[in-house]
């Protein structure tokens, strides 16, 4: 989550971030052609469901019976796998977060997208439709295709009928409500995006910092959240970036709170683990993913039937 001196979007890397942006060499598609009988895509588990999971999730086959493409699909459980999944090739699409995208953008990994190519783009909200995480240069790059925030997920059992209601409860040390000290008990993820929600502490916990936007610091802003995130080394027993290595600290490791996504939430109380979820007095930071193409694409024409 930073750059330069000043964190920028969902970032990526200072070294990255510092880069001149350098266009996709590969232009638009300008027509549709005839489907080439398959799409290879590389996703997060869950993103591309065909009833494996539940029956009642399937928009894979609908797709296929209508299409003629046969949908294929890499599960990656980090950005930096997807990264690494796309600068290897093979693959059509990625459903690329934001802490990828523009890795990918500006490793000429994927090419632009003619819009107008997909009729039900014009739905999207229009805050998304041009959002800098996918677009770039006046060209798109990706498609939305979700978003959400980053919770506070806590144990139940341990807070009982008092929940967390500010994120100072991984950040500094504490007693929580089952007379237990917080430390090696809490979790941080493992990632350079982190650094703006601890920006975003500080923003209501040292309002002198003048902290606007946690994903643009200046460079006293940014110094103070990496003295924060240095503090909380001494609380966190254990960092995460794989949603299911979360899911099962949660159940098996002790962690009690943490940020975390929704979706481990719901995997989690859907095993009846005593978790919750909440969004803390000052707010929540957030995530939001497009579907992008591969510069190379061997299967464009399905590809853009998929993405529409």
């Amino acid at each position: 989550m930073n750059r330069p001196c000043a964190i920028r979007w969902l970032a990526l890397t200072a070294a990255v971030a510092l880069a001149t942006p350098a266009l996709a060499q590969k232009g638009a598609l300008q027509k549709l052609g005839k489907g080439e009988g398959r799409v290879d895509i590389v996703a997060w588990p869950g993103y591309i469901e065909r009833g494996a999971t539940d029956k009642n999730f399937d928009w894979v086959t609908d797709f296929e019976k209508k299409t003629g493409c046969k949908v294929n699909v890499k599960t990656a459980g980090t950005s930096d796998e997807m990264v690494a999944l796309m600068n290897e090739g093979g693959f059509d699409l990625v459903t690329a977060s934001g802490d990828a995208s523009t890795r990918l953008i500006r490793g000429k990994k994927v090419q632009p997208i003619n819009v107008g190519l997909i009729p039900s783009y014009k739905h999207i909200d229009p805050r998304l439709q041009k959002a800098p995480w996918h677009y770039e240069g006046n060209t798109h790059y990706g498609v939305p295709y979700q978003w959400g925030w980053n919770v506070l997920m806590y144990n139940t059992n341990v807070f009982k009928d008092k929940p967390p209601t500010s994120w100072g409860v991984v950040f500094e040390e504490q007693t929580l409500p089952d007379g237990k000290s917080n430390k090696g008990r809490v979790q941080a993820f493992d990632g350079p995006i982190y650094i703006a929600d601890a920006a975003l502490y500080l923003m209501k916990k040292r309002p002198e910092l003048g902290i606007k936007d946690p994903y643009e610091l200046t460079e006293d802003q940014y110094k103070a959240a990496l003295e924060l995130l240095r503090g909380q080394r001494k609380l966190v027993g254990k960092y995460w970036h794989d949603a299911f290595v979360q899911i099962d600290d949660f159940t098996n490791e002790g962690v009690v709170a943490s940020s975390s996504w929704q979706f481990m939430a719901n995997i989690l109380k859907s095993k009846n683990r005593p978790v919750a979820t909440v969004v803390p007095v000052e707010g929540a930071t957030g995530w939001a993913d497009s579907t992008m193409m591969h510069v190379d694409a061997k299967n464009p024409n399905c590809a853009y039937l998929w993405l529409e």
